[in-house]
């Protein structure tokens, strides 16, 4: 009798955690192009209702699959359990666009919205000893440091500044850790050369070179990379306040090889800023290209985008640039499409299939994160990863994702 207790109790907890994991993957806010279709997973006794302009009144039940995105503008959804209400969706519709793919290797410079906290170490006071500020508050590596004693802390020249200040008495900190603001107190220990310190190696801005997937004529809105800038030390999204874009030079190329990834290596010294970036996130980079010229960009060039699900198997092409900063074209083979993936930016499987691209590259390399892809003469998305054990495989970014990323920028 126990057992049979004790079994239903499990049956029990375990269909809890599918219907909480279930309602929980729902995202609260979804953007849609004007007549894609929503496609939410639910279960069984969920359901997703339109609200009416009072909110809470009920206008319709409506198919997870159905087309709720004829007309622009946000649409107001509710998700029930039988009748009770468990959390609210908000779906923007917006209208379809046309993009320029690009395909040139561009320089990012990113400067964190505070200070990064990338490790800690020992400090020797003027007293001989060691001294360990940091320890015991709760700050790690990861960190984002945004204010000390309720000043702003935009750079490491902020910190070190409002740091000395201090004379060694106790200082707050405010920092952020996954988007949650936490508080703690640290006292700086004095060195011999009669500074204050804390403890912690900081970083407020970093750099990089990549490729510019496409450019929005009608918002001179830009995307690149496909994937988000990680800081080197703590392998997390940069928490960016602002960006530029330059142009870049390529050095040279390392061809990638079975095992170890190739790379693109430019300069970015005496660089022209061509842009300024708004976001850095896991689906790419994000921002607005002030000068188009420069980068050789023409708007009689533009594509239409290809919804993912007429991506289909089969032969495509990238834009890249590797030599004497001119673009070629190359073919590739996308291998397989992930057309339910919202997730990451793992959508596409490809494969190069270009001689002259596999001579030059072996295939993949760092630095051809961004290169755009096109088949039948619409833009499909962007490269984004390339399989270390294959260099010749890897993967692609939806080209509905990018733009989506963009839209919550705007």
């Amino acid at each position: 009798m126990k057992f049979f207790k004790r079994a239903l109790i499990i049956i029990f907890l375990n269909i809890l955690l599918i219907y909480v994991t279930s309602i929980t993957s729902i995202p609260k806010s979804i953007i849609l192009f004007q007549g894609e279709k929503l496609d939410i997973d639910t279960i069984f006794g969920v359901n997703i209702n339109q609200r009416s302009n009072e909110y809470e009144a009920v206008q319709a039940s409506i198919n997870p699959e159905s087309e709720v995105s004829s007309n622009i503008g946000k649409i107001d959804l509710s998700v029930n359990l039988g009748s009770i209400k468990i959390k609210d969706v908000t779906v923007n519709v917006i209208p379809k666009t046309v993009v320029v793919p690009v395909g040139n290797t561009i320089g990012l410079k990113l400067y964190t919205s505070g200070v990064l906290v990338v490790g800690m170490s020992e400090i020797e006071g003027e007293d001989k000893n060691k001294h360990k500020p940091y320890q015991n508050t709760g700050i790690i590596e990861g960190d984002m440091i945004v204010e000390i004693n309720k000043k702003t802390v935009s750079c490491t020249a902020d910190l070190i500044q409002t740091v000395n200040e201090s004379n060694g008495e106790d200082i707050s900190v405010k920092y952020v850790r996954d988007g949650d603001v936490k508080t703690t107190n640290m006292s700086p220990a004095k060195t011999s050369s009669n500074e204050y310190k804390l403890g912690l190696w900081v970083r407020d801005a970093a750099a990089g070179v990549g490729t510019v997937s496409f450019y929005e004529p009608s918002t001179g809105m830009f995307a690149a990379l496909g994937h988000g800038i990680l800081d080197i030390d703590t392998e997390k999204l940069i928490n960016i306040s602002k960006g530029e874009v330059v142009t870049s030079n390529i050095l040279s190329i390392t061809k990638g090889e079975k095992g170890k990834p190739g790379e693109i290596k430019g300069s970015i010294e005496n660089g022209q800023t061509v842009g300024e970036v708004y976001k850095n996130s896991s689906f790419g980079i994000y921002g607005k290209i002030n000068n188009p010229n420069i980068l050789g960009i023409n708007i009689k060039n533009e594509l239409e985008i290809m919804p993912r699900n007429e991506i289909k198997k089969g032969s495509a092409s990238i834009i890249c640039t590797l030599e004497n900063n001119s673009k070629e074209e190359y073919e590739i083979e996308i291998e397989k499409v992930f057309t339910n993936n919202n997730l990451d930016n793992k959508s596409m499987l490809i494969k190069v299939k270009d001689k002259k691209l596999i001579e030059k590259t072996g295939g993949i390399i760092q630095g051809m994160s961004g290169s755009p892809i096109i088949q039948d003469g619409k833009f499909v998305g962007a490269v984004t990863h390339v399989l270390v054990n294959d260099p010749t495989m890897g993967y692609g970014v939806f080209a509905d994702l990018m733009i989506k990323q963009i839209r919550e920028v705007e």
